[in-house]
């Protein structure tokens, strides 16, 4: 029997990108769900083998603003009370840290964290599956920094950011990076993002170049991460 993934989508570029095949590849049915027109009610979050919440240019306090978040938050919130796989990305992983206790806040230095660089694993990240991204410049794009949430683990930080990933067991993952962005489509993000990255002074230039710099060898150690973390869910 086909196993399934949802996939929250909050802008359409913004999507599971290179991991997207491996799931296919492994006999996965992969459906979006985008969170913004969402019904949630008309979808089970217990349901599928695996859910995965990706990024979005808002933030995970932001449900006065945009009232979908409340109830995407009350769907990630019976998905990880089930205990089921569920991996978080960017926005995704900031929400699941809010529900499991932590906090959200802009980064103290007042500075945003956007273009490719290179993680700093912690010693559990070293024994983790992020351990096949060590010395590889992954994709940063936040303003905003995640705590992270009692009864987890810290796996990974940056110079910019002390918390950038987490894991509960082996079925929570949390990453502040965007390591399933497609460096092919780097553009996407550039045009989609235009106005923050004018105002925050980022150069769009080198995230072109670095993104074709770094492209193949990101692409070959996320889908090497992403295939260790499914192992290990049905070890």
């Amino acid at each position: 029997m086909s196993r399934t993934a949802y996939i929250i989508r909050h802008i359409n570029f913004e999507d599971f990108g290179i991991l997207e095949p491996v799931l296919i590849n492994l006999g996965y049915i992969v459906t979006y769900l985008d969170a913004p027109l969402l019904d949630f009610s008309a979808y089970n979050p217990t349901s599928p083998d695996l859910l995965v919440a990706c990024g979005a240019p808002i933030g995970a306090y932001d449900e006065s603003t945009y009232p979908f978040l409340i109830t995407e938050m009350d769907f990630i919130k019976a998905r990880l009370d089930s205990k089921k796989p569920i991996l978080g990305i960017c926005l995704g992983a900031q929400l699941m840290s809010r529900i499991l206790g932590g906090s959200v806040a802009p980064m103290t230095h007042g500075k945003k964290e956007i273009g490719f660089s290179t993680l700093t694993l912690t010693s559990a990240g070293e024994s983790s599956p992020l351990q096949f991204l060590s010395n590889v410049p992954v994709l940063h794009w936040h303003g905003d920094e995640f705590q992270i949430p009692p009864t987890s683990t810290r796996l990974a930080e940056t110079d910019l950011c002390h918390n950038q990933a987490y894991a509960i067991g082996n079925n929570v993952l949390g990453l502040q990076f965007h390591m399933e962005a497609n460096p092919n489509k780097i553009e996407s993000w550039l045009v989609g993002h235009a106005s923050e990255l004018n105002s925050a002074g980022i150069d769009v230039c080198q995230i072109r170049a670095d993104a074709k710099k770094y492209g193949d060898a990101l692409t070959e150690a996320a889908t090497k991460t992403f295939h260790a973390w499914l192992a290990q869910l049905d070890a």
